[in-house]
């Protein structure tokens, strides 16, 4: 087994530890014991996630493991936005540095669709309408990810500014368009996410359609027939 490859099945192990830790801590808050049991396994989860992270244990737990507290993979979203010159909007992040689409979390009662729109605007400044589903991933198998989370990517509409601009201006360091020839230097997960996004907008609209969320389910009343 390659390196890569043992540090991947930590990390999975570890979130699953972390995950049955979290479950049972959320129903066993009348049984200090079990709960001390539970807090134990989670503590071991986090010591062994930083084995193959660059957090030492106190960081994982009180960063990560507060950040992203789940008993299911978490629901992601990102916004694919491009203008009319066939540029892609990225937002570099602040706290890596690095460039990226927009994207984050899906937020009780909302839609991955609904998060995309949401995290263009909040991030970057900028309304969308997210009009085809990209693809929907285990971030797990694109690597980088010590949680699993599933990613729902969206092609999205250009709908223009947002009066009040980004929202979250301490998560980004800078929001800029690219064309297909001028990206950044991005991760190699990011560079596929960014270069499925150009292949499907440059595909008719005919050929990429793809139904989601925000689309009506068809009806089940009236003759089978």
């Amino acid at each position: 087994m390659f390196e890569h490859d043992v540090a991947a099945e930590v990390r999975r192990l570890a979130d699953e530890i972390r995950s049955v830790a979290d479950g049972g801590l959320r129903y066993s808050l009348d049984l200090p014991y079990d709960s001390e049991r539970y807090r134990h396994f989670r503590r071991i989860a986090a010591e062994l996630m930083a084995l193959v992270d660059t957090r030492d244990t106190d960081a994982i737990e009180t960063e990560l493991f507060s950040m992203l507290t789940h008993v299911a993979p978490v629901p992601v979203a990102s916004a694919a936005v491009f203008d009319s010159a066939d540029r892609i909007l990225l937002i570099q992040r602040a706290d890596n540095g690095e460039w990226e689409m927009p994207g984050g979390g899906v937020e009780p009662g909302e839609s991955p669709a609904q998060t995309a729109q949401r995290e263009a605007a909040e991030e970057a400044g900028v309304l969308a309408t997210a009009t085809d589903l990209i693809c929907v991933l285990d971030t797990r198998l694109e690597g980088g990810s010590p949680i699993q989370m599933i990613h729902h990517g969206f092609l999205c509409q250009f709908d223009g500014l947002a009066d009040s601009g980004p929202t979250t201006p301490h998560e980004v360091l800078a929001v800029e368009w690219f064309g297909v020839d001028d990206l950044p230097p991005l991760r190699p997960r990011d560079a596929a996410r960014v270069a499925q996004a150009f292949d499907c907008a440059a595909q008719p609209p005919t050929r990429r359609r793809t139904r989601f969320d925000r689309e009506a389910l068809p009806s089940t009343s009236g003759d089978a027939s």
